[in-house]
């Protein structure tokens, strides 16, 4: 009976376990068996009776405390609630009473893996490999945990027993063993034995299915030995079989020592003749070439790609724009063509022979519309790219340029609308349909945005809610900055918490893999499986979502949002009758409206229930919980933000330690917690970045006064802060420290706005702007960052009213679009102020 409850566990019959269970406690010798109660625990989790499985699985642990069985069992709940730190401690007290139990073993070392316990990994596998010796994953297992702990010579040692014992036949191919060498051959090169590496992919060649690899292996391995000439005869085989490769390029000519420029170009060359259909041998000496010989090789290079027309031709040579010899000459050539295609089909007036198709002058303005953009010049690019839409108005990358450029103007309503146009032409393409909802998002269109993604997300669900399940992190992401935009703080953390999920999901996945790479011999693509998932949280998805949480929480730290209806009771004390009339018939059309969303939002839930596709089966859905329901109401009115703040900053101060940004919001955070020692730890870091940033320069005032106005301080305290500070601020006073920083920014209005006694308040900010409008020749003088920043101190950081118009009025609005020609990377969320005025 025992033995028939724990099988139909494994085969998830868990109602026919359940019986078992029910018969065997229904006799009174066995009413209150440990294991029996523990099974039936587990049984019940797998159930989703959560409560109710803790309840049996603690009663038979406390009936029989030494039986490995309930501690097994006490552990897979833990595990299954993700308490995986539990969950070793309650399989080491069942290894204490069963020590050499396989499958106990089997699970603690998936934990641990999971957990990056290496060295506890290592016993464990340790103790599998000794019970069982002929299992291939006891050997493998062992021989990662070395690799992973970087004991290379011990590791290599065990993977070279084992692979002595695998019988494949010298010319037999067999992918597992394939796999294993390849795998040998990894360890042998991050532990730097270059020679044995070279002689194991050369003695193991012919049993390795990835050929290419091989090569690639022994070019790198023959230049590290210094063994040029044959590394230079594998780079060129490789460039033979893909010449589209930049690194073989790369490979050669470290092989060859090439050391004059015309030795270079004069390989290119050589290559290009016996490929002459490759772009790369053309496109690469165009990052070597100077002066007129660059001339040269472009007037080549851009006519053939005219001719055939090549739509991403500007994207291939946008790498050569931070030269200005190149630009210029890039400008002059391709506007020749225009002027001479226009006049007479030829790419040049002093030409013969057979005349260029209508399509080339298309390809020529659309090159010239994305060359112009790229250097501000938006009036010339909108002039190009309007022409050629008049041309072809049926052209996608037409339009799809055209949005681009009003993007970069900072409009990015007209930017939405174009971008529109684009997927208007084809509705059938997932890109462009990509990039208008972003676009959209970008200009605050945030149903809109939802409703362009329903057209390819699953029918039967709202489409924010499939792309949620989808993991689709670049909507998300840009539906965080609309919603923190628009103030709408609760909707934006829902979707910072929900990308905050998608990324412990995808950690959690993991522990799928630790069994099935062992069983399927995919070892080098499980070690970077494991190291990938050590440093996920660098992403850039997670950090802008984090970032953006932590903005929110110090605002909602700052200023908390009041209770509606305590605000409403205070607002109406000081309404007339007629007022109070007009808004409480606002309330209930609001509330009517609310309650009528409610449904249509429940509604869909339901359809959505009823609808959607079950992707594991009913125990493993009940087994894996519901999840707890992001609610936007009680996430901006939580009790304690700078908690919340904490979570998302303690991943980035772990994995962006590199990203100044890091360190300021952890600043922002330790400072309204009192925290000294923290605050100081992260101005020193962030001043070891970048010690002239803005935003550091506020951080380090506040810090300086802040220390100031707390006399009572621990004496170690005061005295460690004091010895530090002296190092930053150089032992200057704070006016003289500040005034040092104002004479050596003095061009800079973002650094002169950061300094106190430049932007105590408005007046004086606005003297500062008329200065540097008096600076320039005409309007363009102020760029589009400095006034948006203006517009962020004045009305955000201090309070400048902006609806009274007396300083943002039209001529400073007309200042901003004129400034949109300078500098448009920063104004995303200023772009309303410019193009509808202010609220």
């Amino acid at each position: 009976m025992p033995l028939a409850k724990n099988k139909c566990y494994e085969q998830k019959q868990y109602k026919n376990g359940l019986k078992f269970c029910k018969m065997i406690l229904s006799n009174p010798k066995f009413a209150e068996h440990g294991e029996t109660l523990a099974m039936k625990g587990l049984t019940l989790n797998c159930l989703g009776k959560k409560e109710e499985a803790y309840e049996f699985v603690r009663k038979g642990l406390r009936n029989d405390v030494k039986s490995h069985v309930c501690w097994h069992v006490y552990g897979l709940l833990q595990r299954s609630d993700k308490k995986y730190d539990e969950a070793i401690k309650c399989y080491r007290n069942a290894l204490k009473l069963d020590k050499d139990n396989l499958q106990i073993l089997r699970d603690l070392s998936l934990l641990q893996i999971q957990m990056r316990d290496l060295e506890g990994y290592r016993e464990t596998r340790y103790q599998l490999l000794q019970l069982r010796p002929t299992q291939r994953a006891s050997w493998i297992g062992y021989a990662i945990a070395y690799h992973l702990l970087k004991d290379y010579d011990m590791a290599l040692k065990l993977l070279e027993e084992f692979r002595q014992t695998q019988q494949v036949p010298p010319n037999k191919i067999d992918y597992e063993y394939s796999e294993l060498i390849l795998y040998q051959n990894q360890v042998m090169r991050e532990a730097d034995l270059f020679q044995e590496s070279l002689e194991h992919i050369e003695t193991y060649e012919k049993q390795i299915c990835d050929k290419l690899l091989v090569e690639e292996i022994k070019g790198e391995m023959l230049l590290k030995l210094g063994r040029l000439k044959e590394a230079s005869e594998v780079f060129k085989n490789l460039i033979d079989r893909n010449a589209e490769n930049w690194c073989y390029y790369e490979g050669l000519e470290k092989a060859l020592q090439l050391s004059t420029l015309e030795e270079r170009l004069q390989i290119y060359e050589e290559i290009s003749k016996q490929h002459p259909r490759a772009i790369s041998p053309r496109r690469l000496p165009l990052n070597l070439a100077p002066g007129e010989k660059f001339r040269e090789l472009m007037d080549k290079f851009l006519r053939v790609n005219f001719s055939k027309g090549c739509p991403p031709l500007f994207t291939t040579l946008k790498s050569l724009y931070y030269n200005t010899e190149k630009i210029s000459i890039i400008q002059e050539l391709v506007t020749n063509y225009e002027a001479s295609l226009k006049t007479c089909d030829f790419f040049s007036p002093y030409e013969n022979g057979e005349k260029e198709p209508p399509t080339t002058l298309l390809w020529v303005q659309y090159f010239l519309a994305q060359h112009f953009d790229k250097l501000g010049q938006y009036s010339l690019a909108l002039d190009y790219i309007n022409a050629a839409i008049a041309s072809t108005p049926t052209l996608i990358e037409l339009f799809y340029m055209k949005a681009k450029i009003y993007k970069h103007i900072g409009n990015l309503k007209e930017a939405a609308k174009w971008m529109d146009e684009a997927q208007s032409l084809d509705t059938a393409d997932r890109f462009i349909n990509s990039k208008c909802a972003k676009y959209m998002l970008r200009a605050n269109m945030i149903k809109e945005a939802e409703e362009m993604c329903s057209k390819f997300t699953r029918e039967g669900t709202s489409a924010m809610e499939n792309l949620n399940e989808m993991q689709c992190m670049w909507f998300q992401t840009e539906c965080i900055s609309a919603y923190q935009r628009l103030g709408r703080y609760g909707d934006a953390l829902k979707k910072c918490h929900e990308v905050e999920r998608h990324f412990f999901e995808i950690t959690d996945d993991q522990f799928d893999f630790h069994t099935y790479c062992m069983r399927k011999m995919t070892l080098r693509a499980y070690v970077d499986l494991l190291r990938l998932e050590d440093v996920l949280r660098r992403h850039a998805f997670y950090f802008k979502a984090a970032r953006s949480a932590i903005e929110i929480y110090l605002k909602l730290y700052d200023n908390p949002l009041t209770n509606e209806s305590k605000q409403q009771e205070i607002n109406s004390e000081n309404l007339s009758a007629k007022e109070l009339k007009k808004m409480l018939s606002k309330q209930r059309r609001a509330q009517k409206k609310a309650k009528l969303e409610e449904e249509r939002k429940h509604a869909e839930r339901e359809r959505q229930q009823k609808n959607q596709k079950k992707k594991r089966d009913e125990e493993e859905e009940e087994a894996s919980g519901l999840k707890e329901e992001l609610i936007p109401e009680k996430l901006e009115r939580i009790e304690n933000p700078l908690e919340e703040a904490i979570k998302f900053l303690i991943p980035l101060k772990n994995l962006v330690a590199d990203n100044i940004d890091t360190h300021l919001l952890a600043f922002e955070i330790y400072f309204r917690k009192g925290k000294f020692l923290l605050m100081l730890q992260s101005v020193k870091r962030a001043f070891a970045i970048n010690n002239n940033h803005p935003w550091l320069h506020e951080c380090l005032i506040k810090f300086s006064k802040s220390v100031s106005n707390h006399s009572n301080l621990p004496d170690i305290v005061s005295k460690v802060l004091a010895q530090e500070m002296q190092k930053i601020f150089v032992n200057k006073d704070l006016e003289s420290f500040n005034e040092d920083f104002l004479k050596h920014n003095a061009t800079s209005l973002q650094h002169l706005l950061s300094a106190p006694g430049c932007s105590e308040n408005g007046k004086k900010i606005k003297k500062q702007v008329q200065r540097y409008m008096k600076t320039g020749k005409d309007l363009k003088a102020l760029t589009v960052w400095f006034v948006s920043l203006i517009h962020d101190c004045c009305c955000l950081r201090y309070k400048y009213p902006i609806a009274n118009n007396s300083f943002f009025d039209s001529n400073f609005l007309l200042v901003f679009r004129v400034a949109t020609s300078n500098c448009p990377k920063h104004i995303m969320k200023y772009s309303r102020l410019a193009y509808e005025g202010p609220n």
